[in-house]
């Protein structure tokens, strides 16, 4: 069975690895003692405090209901126990996921976990891509964070990136190839409104981003954008 694949931004061939249902589950598992442990040592604090029941409840419940979506969502796809499992949650194309997929994944758990049902592990092991109901609905998959580094691509593609080349726009490898494409293609163009085109193109991508653009040319600035992306692309490797 041959592995999902994408091509990216650079027009390097990659191959996805999807996390096997035995690391999604251990991760379950590690993250479900992470609660346990934050529910026991909370409860004990609570208690020398003397609370209302109501606020007791909420200080313990509310955390361990959103850990999962904000630890995702603010560590790039990755819980305690994903981390751990060296898996993370990216895109089908391999992409950030955006925060509607990190959210739509979180609300199908419902489904998909201990709560109503198993389904989740049933449908994890009847696709190739060892999706839950959750990922299916949210676009995501969960793969293995070695394998996904693990690319194999010359880098004489990136010669004009040298040794000491510093960054100037994280937020740039936050974009997804799609846009990236669609930059570079721009940027490629030869037509009437090359100019016109590019100046609005420069000035969605800063509004997108939110950042304050520093290249007084649109087509530097859009040059820069897509030279960040690839160096942190290399960060993966």
């Amino acid at each position: 069975m041959s592995e999902p694949s994408f091509l990216t931004g650079q027009y390097v061939q990659l191959e996805l690895t999807p996390a096997s249902v035995g690391d999604r589950m251990a991760a379950q598992v590690i993250d479900w003692g992470v609660m346990l442990v934050y529910a026991v040592l909370v409860s004990r604090v609570l208690k020398e405090l003397d609370l209302s029941f109501m606020t007791n409840v909420l200080l313990i419940v509310l955390p361990i209901l959103f850990y999962t979506l904000l630890c995702e969502l603010f560590n790039r796809g990755q819980s305690v126990g994903k981390k751990i499992m060296k898996t993370r949650v990216v895109k089908a194309d391999g992409s950030t996921p955006t925060i509607g997929a990190f959210l739509i994944r979180w609300l199908m758990y419902l489904i998909d976990g201990p709560i109503l049902s198993f389904a989740g592990v049933l449908v994890m092991i009847l696709n190739r891509r060892n999706q839950r109901i959750g990922d299916l609905a949210a676009g995501t998959m969960v793969v293995k964070l070695k394998k996904y580094k693990d690319i194999q691509v010359s880098l004489d593609e990136y010669d004009f990136l040298e040794s000491n080349y510093k960054p100037r726009y994280p937020q740039a490898a936050d974009l997804s190839l799609e846009q990236i494409e669609i930059i570079s293609r721009t940027l490629a163009m030869k037509s009437d409104d090359f100019l016109p085109r590019t100046a609005a193109l420069a000035n969605k991508v800063a509004q997108k981003l939110g950042i304050e653009r520093q290249e007084a040319y649109d087509t530097a600035f859009l040059q820069r954008i897509v030279r960040d992306y690839q160096y942190y692309a290399l960060e993966e490797i």
